[in-house]
């Protein structure tokens, strides 16, 4: 099996940073793409960021300039760095990720992390 794991969440003013940082662990092959969605209640799961194992990115337009995603590929892991956070950042920010396990070369299979609260609020 797989699991993501996050952490990093809570509550921050706005202006504020938080890190967020995700690991998978478990039977991987390959690691595709990692990424950060978030939800805000009432409203649609949504992309915030993503990198491929090349380390290419794509950023929801609402967070460019403010928001960075990194991986570090021998641990499997990503981290999203939120700068100058606005409370309509206020969301539950899920980990996903692509991943190719041993059992089925040439399958990848979406994983999602559990979820991490961030609130910006003053």
């Amino acid at each position: 099996q797989v699991q993501l794991v996050e952490s990093g969440g809570g509550l921050v003013q706005p202006g504020g940073s938080l890190r967020l940082s995700c690991a998978a662990s478990g039977s991987i092959f390959s690691i595709n793409v990692m990424g950060w969605y978030r939800q805000a209640p009432g409203k649609q799961r949504e992309l915030v960021a993503r990198i491929t194992s090349g380390g290419n990115t794509n950023f929801a337009d609402s967070v460019k300039g403010r928001f960075t995603i990194s991986r570090d590929n021998a641990k499997n892991t990503v981290s999203l760095q939120m700068n100058t956070l606005k409370p309509e950042d206020t969301a539950v920010y899920y980990c996903n990720a692509y991943i190719v396990r041993p059992e089925h070369l040439g399958t990848e299979y979406s994983y999602w992390g559990q979820g991490t609260q961030v609130t910006v609020s003053s």
